[in-house]
């Protein structure tokens, strides 16, 4: 099949002169590019020329065997659609964010008299008032565990809430003003949850003020437990602000985006300013698509991340884009306000971008230090198990129960930049048939189960999906019980190795099993060894954890939840007038009539399946 620029003049006889986005092509029908166009033939013919080309863009039209096109109404939309395909298609020219986890906000409730305050991630489906994102959980937390002590509102549940008789141990440390018992009054806690929202809005100096005026009346009054008390309050509302750092004094809403490209790869930091407040920063490795320049990188960057995200009212940046004019619309469209982006040359923005840009200078330099370390350790693995070459990809995997109930297996992934936690799996066993505790059972379950997937999704290996190594938690029996496995999926080919325990489980005395070869050991010192054995406890590590969380949502499931037409509201009703699920079991059909907002089908409803239960 003919490839190169020659292809690509072909097209060029049908093409029209207007927006739209364009497909490259190799010969197996991979994608190899997305872009965009104002003017579809003029972009086309700037790839028609046999000349005046980057490497990066030399190699994309020599491999280069057909094209797709669709026009779009706007360049406009066209971005959009352009940054949807990359992300959908991944092409291997074209920059890719590759984390794109959601942020956590802060939820303040408003379906409730008492309102909570907690964290929240994904859909915004709840009433109330969302301020975000946060960079991480941990920036959450930490604001979440100040706010509690400044403003002192719940983050019970709302059954947990109706169920109270007396103040839980937040209230004795001061965390919560206890409105569950009536603690205090609908109207003070009211004020509380409006000074906790003026604060997330960027209000604070006025709520300091209020709440120093307040302690100096209770000092006046001789009320000295209260005036301690807003004290404490106010010292945690400055310990809020001090741990955010940056504070800017003329920035209320913008993300701070820096760019740091250094030997092909690049390190994007992104800062979050909210309300006049830095809510934290997260850096990201986006794949430059084999050499792209900083204003592609930045383009590409800018419309993945915001594709399910609120663009804020500014975009600060490091370097300049191409057409700033036409990703600010795109993203003023998908806002339904308009987004000013800028690249500061000045003042205290510039200042703010120029510590953005340092922390991804820094970050970058670190990751390339380690991802050199981790393709030494690659290297030395891949000697060490007569690998024909370093994994790409290594599946360890490990299952954790308790005498069998609530079994899990878990499978991690770790490659050249280290552990992937955004590819890690979980699997509930199912099986029925299986003897509580049968571990080689519950490992036939879960390799059986992705090595299905990975038939499914991807039967040619041509996406990367597949292993290059598994390690198994085990030894010969383990071992033998997956070669197995492998040998009925027809993947036998991928090389398995099982990590005993050894001598006395002691650490460091780890022999490893290979289908149909003697076990063997590595040196106590070595570095490949230490290296296994992170891997192995990091598997390990994600099963309890795994196991952890179901044992415990079992725990704390409730029956109600599984009748139908029971919602929040109703459970919550059922439960305030029982007191609890037990007792709503026990109830005869006239007393569950009688409970507020239970009609008399649920009611039946209710008693029926208790009673078939039974």
């Amino acid at each position: 099949m003919p490839q190169g620029h020659a292809v690509i003049q072909d097209y060029l006889k049908t093409l029209e002169s207007a927006p739209g986005v364009y497909r490259m092509l190799d010969s197996e029908s991979r994608v190899l590019y997305v872009g965009k166009a104002r003017n579809l033939k003029a972009r086309v013919s700037s790839y028609a020329r046999p000349t005046g080309h980057s490497g990066r863009i030399a190699r994309m039209i020599s491999e280069t065997a057909s094209m797709m096109f669709l026009t779009t109404r706007t360049e406009t939309e066209a971005l959009l659609l352009e940054q949807n395909l990359i992300k959908q298609l991944k092409p291997k020219f074209n920059v890719l964010l590759r984390d794109d986890k959601s942020f956590p906000n802060i939820l303040v409730t408003h379906d409730h008299p008492f309102p909570m305050i907690k964290k929240h991630r994904g859909a915004k489906r709840e009433k109330g008032a969302y301020y975000g994102p946060f960079a991480s959980a941990g920036a959450v937390n930490r604001t979440l565990n100040q706010l509690q002590k400044v403003f002192q509102l719940r983050n019970c549940s709302d059954p947990m809430f109706e169920s109270r008789t007396r103040p839980c141990l937040l209230h004795q440390i001061k965390r919560c003003s206890a409105p569950c018992v009536g603690k205090v009054s609908a109207e003070e806690y009211a004020e509380s949850v409006r000074d906790a929202e003026r604060f997330l809005s960027g209000k604070s100096t006025n709520i300091q003020e209020k709440l120093a005026a307040e302690m100096q009346e209770a000092s006046e009054a001789m009320e000295f437990e209260q005036a301690a008390a807003l004290r404490d309050r106010i010292r945690a509302l400055t310990q809020v602000q001090t741990a955010q750092g940056i504070n800017p004094r003329n920035v209320s809403e913008a993300d701070v985006i820096a760019l740091h490209l250094e030997n092909g790869q690049a390190c994007v930091q992104v800062f979050f300013i909210r309300a006049g407040q830095n809510w934290g920063n997260r850096d990201f490795y986006p794949r430059t698509g084999e050499g792209a320049e900083a204003p592609e990188v930045l383009e590409a960057f800018i419309g993945q991340f915001y594709d399910d995200k609120d663009p804020p009212r500014q975009i600060l940046l490091s370097h300049p884009l191409e057409d700033p004019e036409l990703m600010a619309e795109a993203l003023g469209e998908k806002r339904g306000r308009k987004v000013e982006i800028l690249v500061p040359l000045r003042g205290e923005k510039a200042e703010i971008v120029e510590g953005a840009a340092r922390n991804a200078r820094e970050s970058l330099a670190r990751r390339m230090s380690e991802s050199a370390t981790q393709t030494k350790l690659l290297k030395g693995l891949a000697e060490a198990f007569d690998l024909d070459a370093p994994p790409a990809r290594i599946e360890v995997y490990d299952n954790s129960h308790i005498q069998g109930t609530n079994a899990v297996g878990g499978m991690i992934v770790s490659g050249p930049e280290g552990f992937l936690k955004n590819q890690y799996r979980k699997f509930n066993i199912r099986g029925d048939d299986l003897t509580p505790g049968d571990d080689f059972g519950m490992m036939k379950e879960v390799l059986t189960r992705r090595i299905t997937r990975l038939l499914k999704e991807d039967p040619d290996r041509s996406k990367g999906l597949w292993p290059d190594l598994l390690l198994i938690d085990g030894g010969a029996g383990q071992v033998s019980a997956v070669a197995e496995i492998l040998r009925e999926q027809g993947a036998e080919d991928i090389p398995m190795v099982g990590v005993a325990k050894g001598i006395d489980r002691d650490a460091g005395k780890e022999e490893f099993h290979r289908p149909g070869q003697r076990p063997f050991a590595l040196r106590h010192n070595d570095p490949v060894l230490y290296f296994v054995q992170r891997l192995r406890d990091e598997a390990h590590r994600f099963a309890i954890g795994t196991h952890r969380a179901r044992r415990s949502k079992a725990i704390s499931a409730n029956p109600l939840d599984d009748i139908p037409g029971v919602g929040a509201a109703r459970k919550r009703a059922l439960l305030a007038h029982f007191g609890s699920a037990k007792a709503v079991s026990r109830a005869n059909l006239a007393d569950l009539k009688a409970v507020e907002g239970v009609s008399a089908g649920l009611a039946q409803k209710v008693y029926d399946f208790f009673h078939e239960k039974g």
